[in-house]
């Protein structure tokens, strides 16, 4: 399964469906970067140091920096879905298509 760690503005029962699949996630609070206005750049950076693909809703921004820096861990965009159960499983899924995330960027858009 996937390491990914999820941006501070990723929602927590999206998550939660994640590890329910196996996948090893590591929140912002949970890395203590909560809450303190990290730039996009940086969060990108800790994630490459943590070998973890990461994970936003934040999608200019970070597909932006896939173009500036693409030798990174992975990133994957996703537009925000209040079905989160289908949002993980979405990102699950593409996950398992792609499993080597190094370089690449996924997104993952609200089915409908």
């Amino acid at each position: 399964m996937a390491q990914l760690y999820a941006n501070e503005n990723f929602p927590l029962p999206v998550v939660e469906e994640l590890r329910r699949f196996g996948h090893d996630v590591l929140t912002t609070y949970e890395s203590g970067r909560a809450g303190i206005a990290i730039p996009d750049d940086e969060v990108l950076t800790f994630s490459i140091a943590e070998k973890r693909v990461l994970l936003t809703i934040n999608r200019k921004h970070f597909i932006r920096l896939h173009r500036q820096k693409p030798d990174h861990t992975g990133i994957i965009v996703c537009t925000f879905d209040i079905d989160f159960a289908a949002l993980g499983q979405r990102i699950h899924t593409a996950l398992a298509a792609q499993p080597d995330m190094n370089g690449q960027l996924i997104r993952i858009n609200r089915s409908g």
